[in-house]
């Protein structure tokens, strides 16, 4: 028998020590010189059973722990030489700081995480953040010790969420959310290695989006409500998003032809808020078109406007809430059905509208607020078929 290998079956391996010369098997009761593995569960066939192995061994300090939730021995095994290699190049008592943070388990630390994010000023994206770590990160993951989370527990997360129908787009979120959290805590010395290398982030492929036609929009206008009505002209005229077009303001026309975005109106709070992807303060500069100002003076002559220009302010100074369910509901009960299309189309169509008209994508990503043009490319990519055809032409005339 190799010094360093056991050639015994898996099946006689219940539990383990690491000695001098490396892993030796024994039984139940070793007494392990660098740390032990072993199962609790009272199977009558512990090494075939479901049930995680757990490890026992002594910190830097001399102090007995215990970590359970390892899948495999390996997996096991592989921990405890992290932990032996850790303790003999560490200070003690650094070591022993960073395995009491590895005893946390996720959802301590994902509530400790979150108020440290002194970055994450909106509204919005801290309410999302706090959705993903409560509905799914911790009724998941939230049990499990930090030192347990390696890559392979990752991977299973997102298996899991898969398998139990959340949306690739939803799974990306939620990734997106784990990782920073995950890795801030192996930056603090949490876990040896790093517990999201090689997990990739999980494959969304923006489906094509449902465009409404003009006849469709000029239905819609003619059934909505003054104020829903609004929205339309701005979100299908402008490419406003559904908050920004709520938050529509005579002041911001800042010429005859363009309109500046300032803000929206957070659908939760109903309050003004900063715009998406953006800082305070910013602001973007879309066209105008004359028959969108025209509707927007209309409506400012009809109904009398605040001191601070907001249009669609309802009973008692509250903005209106245009995108309510039971109004847009009525909506599009009153209108033709058109597989797809929802209060969103209407942006949509400003940017099928544009491109279709030879506007170039660099200026309907910017007009339309997308972080980067890449995000315009992947969803409207589909309304340029003749693009390369065009070009072909183009560069001939030069040949």
């Amino acid at each position: 028998m190799s010094p360093l290998v056991d050639l015994r079956p898996v099946a006689r391996r219940p539990s383990g020590f690491l000695g001098r010369n490396g892993w030796c098997v024994h039984g139940p009761t070793a007494r392990p010189r660098h740390g032990s593995f072993f199962k609790d569960c009272g199977c009558a066939k512990p090494t075939r059973c479901p049930h995680p192995y757990s490890i026992r061994f002594r910190d830097a300090l001399g102090r007995q722990r215990a970590e359970s939730g390892y899948g495999t021995q390996d997996d096991a095994i592989e921990r405890l030489t992290q932990l032996y290699a850790e303790k003999k190049t560490t200070a003690p008592s650094v070591a022993a700081a960073r395995l009491e943070l590895g005893q946390q388990t996720v959802e301590e630390y994902a509530k400790q995480w979150r108020p440290r994010q002194r970055k994450m000023t909106d509204y919005s994206t801290g309410e999302h953040v706090d959705s993903s770590i409560n509905v799914h990160i911790v009724p998941r993951l939230g049990a499990r010790n930090l030192n347990s989370v390696t890559p392979m527990v990752v991977e299973r997360f997102l298996d899991e969420m898969e398998s139990g129908g959340v949306g690739r787009g939803n799974q990306v979120n939620m990734f997106r959310v784990l990782k920073p959290i995950l890795r801030d805590a192996y930056a603090k010395g949490a876990m040896v290695d790093d517990p999201v290398k090689g997990v990739q982030e999980p494959g969304y492929v923006r489906g094509t989006v449902a465009i409404p036609s003009l006849a469709y929009v000029t239905e819609a206008l003619a059934v909505a409500d003054e104020d829903l009505a609004l929205e339309i002209v701005m979100m299908a005229g402008c490419g406003l998003r559904n908050g920004e077009a709520r938050a529509v303001n005579v002041n911001n026309v800042v010429a005859q032809d363009v309109y500046r975005v300032r803000e929206q109106i957070h659908s939760n709070t109903l309050k003004p808020a900063k715009r998406k992807h953006r800082k305070v303060g910013e602001f973007r500069e879309v066209p105008l078109p004359r028959s969108v100002r025209e509707a927007i003076e209309r409506y400012e002559v009809k109904y009398a406007t605040t001191k601070d220009g907001y249009l669609l302010r309802g009973p008692g100074g509250h903005f209106a809430e245009g995108m309510e369910r039971r109004r847009v509901k009525k909506l599009f009960a009153d209108l033709p059905p058109e597989e797809g299309v929802g209060m969103y189309g209407f942006r949509h169509y400003f940017a099928s509208n544009a491109l279709g008209n030879g506007i170039p994508i660099t200026d309907v990503a910017e007009w339309m607020g997308h972080k980067s043009i890449e995000e315009t490319y992947r969803t409207y990519r589909h309304l340029m078929p003749g693009s390369i055809t065009k070009a072909a032409r183009i560069l001939e005339v030069g040949l």
